[in-house]
């Protein structure tokens, strides 16, 4: 058989155009596969919202059960139900297909192994990779075809989900709650039932057109909807998700986005705060104000982003929890996975129990430590650009980092500058002490540097 086309293996998952990188071939090849790397008897799989969702499934279901292995299918899901399943109901594997917040004409896949731990490159993806290319399998297992069934897991995902709450609840907080037509919208219509407080929902209908625009909040153009039905609705707090919903998004009373950096610490402090002197784990791109809300309360632990590099560093070091300024919130007593859910939950309580409003929470360390948000940009050479920035600006720095990418501490401000494990880009981070001006003046340094320069 002729080799198969892997341009959409990544770093730590799969992404890609369909059908030009992404197919029923390709994801029939992963499905045989997959087994042959893990040794999987038992695999359960879901899919997000996207058109291809199904049909990709169908072919990866049929890949896996020609290598004997037994499918349990649990259909439109969000990627962290995936990592529920696997673990609670004890699979060899788990694989979801999803693009996340990638265009509608394109998806890809996530996989974990037993315990929900990721597959990623230097933990079997490229293994993966090598033999779905060389594309040779048998017709069929000697073991005989694998059996395929439906599991309903969303009761038992819910109850795990609600166990992360903290008792007694202020009935009069209000939020609004926008899923951008992704898969979040399936699970807040029965989460609602468990709620004392409202919840109002807009876009929450799953729909893989995504008639509200693809669901990214972290795109500036992508809020306004979001920031627009808060103020319009006057609530306390106003929550998105990205399609796949294992990220989740901010906005305070006023309609305002706040920074996931921000809140990286507060559910830091929070988790610490009842159980003194556990470890966390943090990501390199903005360090300051969480180093700031935990260091007196446990220990602060630096870790490469990307998923799969912080829930390895999560179990080596048995930490409670973790966070990056991208969403992304990683919870011990989750599999030591990422949750969409169960973060804005967590907010809820910290809110009612200190009796304070998100801005409140937040206002002290958005001035004690003001940032730029997370800037991309197009360069030709990644590796070089990086070169190219740190020989100019480490002269002078306090600290030099080569965790992930670039990290350079100076008395007053710092930045992270790193290329993207998903896409051909630069990602860069500024912030600075309680000098906004600062702050801002240095981005626009760095910026324009790497736009006359690389």
């Amino acid at each position: 058989m002729a080799k198969l086309n892997v341009e959409g293996f990544k770093a730590y998952d799969i992404r890609g155009e369909v059908p030009v990188i992404l197919n029923n071939s390709v994801a029939y090849a992963i499905g045989r596969a997959f087994p042959v790397f893990s040794g999987s008897k038992s695999v359960v799989v879901g899919h997000d919202i996207r058109l291809s969702g199904i049909q990709l499934s169908e072919a990866l279901m049929d890949g896996l059960r020609d290598s004997g292995v037994n499918v349990s299918f649990i259909g439109c899901c969000g990627t962290e139900e995936i990592y529920f399943a696997t673990d609670y109901y004890g699979f060899d594997g788990g694989i979801m297909v999803t693009a996340s917040h990638n265009p509608k004409n394109h998806n890809g896949m996530k996989m974990v192994k037993s315990g929900s731990r990721p597959i990623s490159s230097d933990s079997g993806l490229t293994e993966i990779k090598e033999i779905v290319r060389e594309n040779t399998f048998s017709n069929f297992s000697t073991k005989g075809r694998g059996s395929l069934s439906f599991l309903e897991h969303r009761a038992d995902y819910l109850d795990k989900i609600l166990s992360f709450r903290r008792g007694p609840q202020n009935t009069n907080l209000r939020v609004l709650a926008n899923p951008g037509n992704g898969s979040a919208g399936l699970v807040l219509e029965p989460l609602k039932r468990f709620l004392e407080f409202e919840v109002i929902t807009i876009n929450d209908t799953p729909d893989g057109n995504f008639p509200s625009g693809v669901p990214n909040p972290l795109l500036i153009e992508n809020r306004e909807s979001t920031a627009k039905a808060v103020r319009e609705t006057g609530v306390d707090l106003g929550v998105a998700w990205d399609g796949d919903f294992d990220r989740c998004f901010f906005f305070d009373e006023a309609g305002d986005f706040v920074e996931g950096y921000y809140l990286v610490g507060l559910f830091a402090q929070a988790l610490l705060h009842e159980n003194l002197g556990e470890t966390i784990i943090h990501d390199p791109r903005l360090v300051w104000n969480t180093l700031y809300m935990v260091e007196s309360l446990g220990t602060p632990l630096q870790s490469k982003a990307g998923h799969a590099f912080i829930k390895e560093r999560m179990r080596t070091e048995n930490a409670i929890y973790a966070g990056e300024m991208s969403g992304h919130y990683y919870f011990r007593d989750f599999s030591y996975c990422d949750s969409g859910m169960i973060p804005w939950l967590l907010l809820i309580d910290i809110m009612d129990k200190k009796g304070q409003s998100l801005s409140g929470l937040i206002n002290e360390c958005r001035s004690m430590f003001p940032c730029s948000g997370e800037i991309n940009l197009e360069v030709e050479d990644i590796h070089g650009s990086l070169e190219k920035v740190k020989n100019h600006f480490s002269v002078g720095a306090e600290k030099i980092s080569l965790v992930d990418g670039i990290s350079l501490d100076f008395k007053e401000w710092r930045f992270n500058l790193r290329g993207s494990n998903t896409e051909p880009l630069l990602r860069l981070n500024v912030e600075a002490r309680e000098n906004t001006e600062i702050m801002k003046e240095k981005t626009e340094l760095l910026v324009s540097f790497l736009k006359e320069n690389c």
